[in-house]
């Protein structure tokens, strides 16, 4: 499908060094900000106090995070779950107070609006859980990335390979980047963000290596450079159409989706967007770096099949 067609070709590689240059500089100061100023983790990592609470009609989640907010807290999460009238509050510790302090102190404010709120469960998750579940992220992090390795791999050729995978990190440090420099909230969600990126930027990846694979194919004594700008040319449409509507929806839950949704949104929203760009640039400038071309991706006619196929003619 496609809403136009671009019937001339994009010099894309032609300005491939000086905005991989820009990416290098990105990068690198992306991982200076992780470096020195580290992440803004949420309760879910560093440990605190889950509560949670029934009302008797639809719960107001704006006015509870105003009354909790009245208490001193800033680091907070209220959201439902099961329906409507449920709600789970996260707190993070506080100096001085146990848990069943954060919670009496919570329910006297509460009660003061809505006397017939009902405390269900107070519990304290502990700093360890947090380090478990970052382990267990980067774990998780790690082992799409050596799926992305075999997967490229074997579908296209090593350089690829190499390729895609130095493009999706690319964007999964960039992403972490914006969130140690702003010192975003960096919550599971985040990283069940991230973890998407990288699978949408790979499928990126995967269309203009398909499409470079099958100008190789149609296109003979023809420029290695001149065929990775036609890929990307043609697979414009593809892009914008695809991008565009999955960006769409993404803003309508940095928009309306509340503070549950907001940072999950916002890592979606730079990863979309960066990763056309190293589909596009970084991917693609990489596979022509390290010398691919014709014989990488298309196999050879054996010539005892050419001489069966004109002997059966």
């Amino acid at each position: 499908m496609e809403f136009f067609r671009i019937s001339r070709t994009i010099p894309f590689m032609r300005h491939s060094l000086a905005l991989n240059m820009f990416s290098l500089i990105f990068f690198v100061a992306s991982v200076a900000f992780i470096a020195v100023r580290g992440f803004n983790l949420s309760i879910e990592f560093t440990g605190g106090t889950v509560i949670e609470l029934a009302y008797p009609e639809t719960a107001p989640l704006v006015e509870i995070r105003g009354q909790i907010q009245s208490l001193g807290y800033t680091d907070f999460q209220v959201q439902n779950f099961g329906t409507s009238r449920d709600v789970l509050i996260r707190l993070p510790l506080s100096e001085g107070q146990s848990s069943a302090d954060q919670s009496v102190a919570l329910m006297a404010a509460l009660s003061a609006s809505e006397p017939n709120v009902v405390l269900q469960r107070v519990e304290f998750v502990g700093p360890q859980i947090g380090r478990e579940l970052i382990e267990n992220g980067l774990l998780a992090l790690l082992f799409v990335i050596i799926g992305i390795v075999i997967y490229l791999a074997v579908r296209f050729e090593w350089k690829f390979a190499v390729a895609g995978v130095v493009a999706n990190l690319h964007d999964v440090v960039i992403i972490l980047g914006f969130f140690a420099a702003f010192q975003w909230e960096f919550s599971l969600a985040v990283l069940a963000g991230v973890l998407a990126v990288l699978g949408y930027s790979v499928n990126e990846s995967v269309v203009i290596m398909d499409r470079i694979r099958e100008n190789f194919r149609r296109l003979r004594n023809v420029d290695v450079r001149e065929v990775i700008d036609g890929a990307i040319t043609q697979t414009m449409s593809r892009t914008i159409i695809t991008h565009g509507s999955t960006q769409i929806m993404v803003l309508s839950m940095l928009i309306f989706g509340g503070p549950t949704l907001h940072y999950f949104a916002l890592a979606l929203t730079i990863g979309i967007w960066f990763g056309i760009y190293s589909s596009i640039f970084v991917a693609a400038s990489i596979a022509l770096w390290l010398g691919v071309k014709r014989e990488d991706l298309v196999k050879p006619v054996k010539k005892d099949d050419e001489v069966e196929e004109v002997y059966t003619e």
